[in-house]
């Protein structure tokens, strides 16, 4: 094993090279000390050695149990919300198996299929849209494709009006923001906490057959004290909305990126070598929507394979982008192939904490990526892939714009 600094690495909060970032961890070992915008944590990016933590009784996600220094960092720390939840998402033990049972229906297998049309109705909108537009000019398909196409499914299973759904688009995108200083991070948690209130109020007062009134429904008539709590039941909107949205806005983002700077892999999908199926998951492990997760807390003191020990209550960070490029784990990892024999990936988590809305964003992705080639079979990037510019995050992996002409044009790039 390597040996660690002594100093840990600082992670950079506006993500600018995430990708040397993340070589830099997996050259350092598997598990590294790090500085998370002024918290230590240790990075984990070994595949192996992450999928045992996940899985691990000695590992939660309970800081308010299991962080010794919890009330001291929510205090000045940016990303206090993102252990400061009281829902699925920080949950531990039978707390996390109540919740997460609430929540499931939701994500059943007959349900996401049931929204099969629902996605094809709405892209088929946006594309109607676009394809109004001009060849010659300059489309942003993040502003007009990979973001509305989440938030419109997203607010169409849980409710959310469509003249409230821009509001949360703001206050989400500010969560995974880490740029934003901690005054900056309390003030949009305000709001959103604000729009969640309202959209709790508003669907109280008039329930409907989505999962905002189930959820509540459940809370109030739930005699037994194992219902949700106001404040669950308001965090555990968050994490649907949030999680519902900014993930796969990413990853449509990336898999259109990558596909139009490797002409070659579009060619497999064209001949039937290859599905959008496999494009999802090529672009889930190359450049997953999550690169680190914050946070997770040993239980108990860990000894590590390599005689490293994570003390009780150090936090843990999951390093997901750094692991799905393990060399130990894919060949060419730095490569895209959608024709990769093995397709493995942590996009989603492993274990307990799996994301339940695993099979609707790649219901959604695979559906917008088909209409969208079917519909612009001649898109082409208006700027070089290498200068798309990253999102401002240490979480969320993205680009700021992705810029494109939607039929061929004779402007040039140089």
């Amino acid at each position: 094993m390597a040996s660690q600094p002594a100093a840990p690495v600082v992670l950079d909060p506006s993500g600018a090279d995430h990708h040397g970032e993340h070589e830099e961890l997996r050259g350092r070992g598997p598990a590294v000390r790090v500085d998370v915008l002024g918290v230590p944590a240790w990075s984990i990016n070994d595949p192996d050695l992450l999928k045992t933590l996940l899985t691990s009784p000695d590992v939660s996600k309970d800081a308010r149990a299991h962080w010794p220094d919890f009330q001291e960092v929510i205090r000045t720390w940016p990303l206090a919300l993102w252990v400061a939840v009281d829902n699925m998402f920080t949950a531990y033990g039978s707390d996390h198996r109540r919740l997460r049972r609430m929540i499931a229906p939701a994500f059943a297998a007959r349900r996401i299929a049931d929204l099969t049309g629902v996605v094809e109705t709405v892209v088929t909108a946006i594309l109607d849209d676009l394809d109004t537009l001009p060849a010659g000019e300059i489309i942003d398909l993040r502003e007009h494709l990979a973001h509305p196409l989440p938030i419109a499914v997203i607010g169409h299973l849980m409710g959310v009006p469509a003249d409230r759904r821009a509001g949360f688009r703001t206050v989400v995108d500010g969560v995974f923001d880490t740029t934003l200083n901690s005054d900056e991070q309390a003030a949009n948690t305000a709001r959103l906490y604000a729009a969640l209130d309202e959209l709790i109020t508003a669907m109280r007062a008039e329930p409907g057959d989505d999962m905002t009134s189930l959820l509540i429904a459940a809370r109030d008539d739930d005699g037994d004290g194992r219902g949700l709590s106001d404040v669950e039941l308001r965090d555990t909107l968050l994490l649907m909305i949030s999680a519902g949205y900014e993930t796969t806005v990413n990853v449509i983002d990336q898999a259109i990126s990558l596909l139009l700077a490797n002409p070659e892999q579009l060619g497999h999908i064209r001949a039937g070598r290859a599905g959008w199926s496999d494009v999802v998951e090529e672009t889930l492990r190359l450049e997953p929507a999550v690169k680190h997760l914050p946070m997770r807390f040993a239980v108990n003191d860990i000894t590590l394979p390599g005689g490293q020990t994570i003390a009780r209550g150090e936090a843990i960070l999951a390093s997901y982008a750094a692991a799905n490029r393990h060399p130990g784990w894919h060949d060419d990892a730095d490569t895209f192939d959608i024709r990769r024999p093995t397709q493995g990936h942590l996009a989603f988590g492993h274990g307990i904490h799996f994301c339940l809305g695993a099979p609707l964003a790649r219901l959604e992705v695979a559906t917008g990526l088909r209409m969208l080639f079917d519909r612009f079979p001649q898109l082409e990037l208006a700027v070089p892939a290498a200068r798309l510019k990253p999102l401002g995050s240490l979480i969320s992996n993205g680009h700021q714009q992705l810029p494109v002409w939607l039929r061929p044009t004779a402007v040039t790039t140089n």
